[in-house]
């Protein structure tokens, strides 16, 4: 159940979350799902700050990052009070209590985050991918287990209404058995679009990052891949890394191209900061037609372009909009903590991510040595 909160609002009116107030009467009497933010150093927090005055079933209770600069950077950006900020994530969790945390530092950070909140039954939500290492993931996977809290990862393109519909014309036959599916991703680079220096310092980073575009971008594809293929472990995973802007990105790959092998298909996923234009989009490719996702600046995961039997071109359709609680990630988390949805074998669960964290770790070793690795088989043989 949802704990109750003060009636009163829990933060000050800000930048990012003006006209929340103006929410009716009705959303307010229910109570809002507790949440707090762990770290400030990813980029992608902006965005959740943005779409919060939209989410009057949530409440910000917390914000924690060690870097006094950095916290005092969000208080003059955002105008939220001081009390919401904390040093360490321990005195957050303490004092405020939420039910579910939201993480934004590195991505080998999410660990260290989610061992502090799992053995408080706090859930967890962290920006993709899970991990940078199986490691980590399954250290992850095993606090999830043992103090049975959701765990999920979120990604941008899961709530794209053309990838939903796109997968749905595939399960129902309309572009027949599943041949080829490649997926783009990225941008034109993290230097390229102006990111934040606290995030490029980790973006850049081989060890909090995992990789560079690989796997920055390179998780999209593995995330859609897994989940079209039901959690299947690919057979073969053969990856290419390249660094062709190594003045910028010396550290750190900036294309990467990933191919997996499965008994009947082939996934190619190319996460790359080198792209002219930024692109999350694919192509997925049956016995009897195609189906490609369109990516827009003006509305990205709305259109889709396919040709299927007996057409003789391809033609643009508009999909459906997605419906609550499957629409957004606020919207998600809410339905996990109310028990009325089960993260399984989805794009946010657990489950799946696991998978994801391996097909790039395989990726990352395959573009190192030069080799393909045989992870089903790998995987079956550690058992």
């Amino acid at each position: 159940m949802i704990s109750s909160v003060p009636a009163r609002l829990l933060f000050a009116a800000s930048l990012f979350v003006a006209g929340f107030s103006s929410v009716d009467a009705q959303a307010q009497t229910a109570a809002p799902v507790r949440v707090a933010i762990v770290g400030l150093v990813h980029g992608h927090v902006q965005g959740f700050l943005h779409n919060l005055a939209a989410h009057p079933e949530i409440a910000l209770v917390g914000i924690s990052d060690p870097d006094a600069a950095l916290r005092q950077k969000y208080i003059a950006k955002t105008h939220l009070s001081g009390d919401l900020f904390f040093a360490t994530e321990a005195e957050m969790l303490k004092k405020t209590q939420p039910q579910a945390i939201l993480v934004y530092t590195s991505i080998a950070g999410h660990r260290a985050a989610i061992e502090e909140a799992a053995p408080l039954h706090i859930a967890a939500m962290v920006e993709k991918p899970l991990a940078t290492t199986v490691e980590d993931a399954l250290a992850i996977q095993a606090l999830s287990e043992r103090y049975n809290v959701p765990v999920l990862t979120n990604y941008e393109t899961t709530w794209y209404n053309s990838n939903t519909a796109a997968v749905k014309m595939l399960e129902e036959g309309k572009i027949g058995d599943l041949r080829k599916l490649v997926v783009h991703d990225g941008h034109e680079g993290p230097k390229e679009i102006h990111v934040d220096p606290e995030f490029f310092d980790w973006l850049t980073d081989p060890k909090l990052n995992g990789a560079g575009a690989m796997f920055d971008f390179g998780c999209y594809g593995a995330d859609l891949a897994t989940w079209i293929m039901h959690g299947e472990l690919p057979t073969t995973v053969t990856a290419v890394a390249l660094q062709l802007k190594p003045q910028i990105y010396p550290n750190v790959d900036d294309d990467s191209t990933i191919v997996l092998t499965y008994p009947h298909a082939q996934a190619i996923l190319q996460g790359s900061w080198n792209w002219p234009f930024a692109r999350k989009d694919m192509e997925v490719y049956g016995a009897t037609g195609y189906v490609d996702t369109l990516y827009e600046d003006a509305g990205p995961g709305v259109k889709l372009r396919m040709r299927l039997t007996g057409e003789k071109a391809e033609h643009v359709e508009t999909a459906p909009a997605l419906t609550a609680p499957q629409n957004d990630s606020l919207n998600y988390l809410a339905a996990v903590l109310g028990g009325s949805l089960k993260p399984q074998h989805d794009l946010t669960s657990l489950d799946t991510n696991i998978v994801v964290v391996r097909i790039l770790d395989a990726a990352r070793r395959s573009a190192q040595t030069g080799k393909t690795i045989y992870l089903a088989r790998e995987v079956a043989a550690a058992k």
